[in-house]
């Protein structure tokens, strides 16, 4: 059994967390003036524990966005990707900022559909069984002590 340092997964998961953060102020104050990110948001990042790669997850606020739009936007992150990169590396005073890789969270999308799935089904009363009744247990007999006779 591998033995974890104190410090496994924590700087990554610190860095990553100030990664979304600057991410997102820089995509809502509008720094990046390609619209195709205008409504954009990023869900989550996922570094690497060496700090050199990090996987992006990024969502449209738009929750009706159909494939195209998401494909759009995915590729205007990633001809922005070097503008946000300089911007990060300054921010957080990295000595190397992490290449950035954008995917579209399909997280939301998925949830969506399983509710929908969810609300379609409705219990048959004759495929719902009543639970049989609980069985009354009975007190045990009070314990008696041969020593006290």
């Amino acid at each position: 059994m591998a033995t974890k340092k104190k410090t496994d997964g924590k700087r990554s998961q610190k860095v990553a967390e100030q990664l979304r953060g600057e991410l997102m102020n820089m995509l809502l104050a509008g720094e990046v003036h390609d619209p195709g990110v205008q409504l954009a948001t990023v869900s989550a990042v996922v570094l690497t524990d060496d700090l050199r790669l990090a996987k992006v997850y990024v969502r449209t606020l738009n929750l009706d966005a159909d494939e195209k739009t998401r494909a759009a936007m995915v590729k205007a992150l990633e001809r922005a990707k070097g503008y946000l990169r300089r911007g990060l590396a300054q921010r957080l005073a990295l000595r190397y900022a992490p290449d950035l890789r954008f995917y579209y969270d399909e997280a939301v999308d998925r949830g969506r559909e399983i509710e929908a799935l969810l609300r379609t089904i409705e219990p048959s009363k004759a495929d719902v069984e009543p639970a049989p009744p609980a069985a009354a247990a009975e007190p045990a007999p009070p314990a008696v002590d041969d020593d006290a006779k």
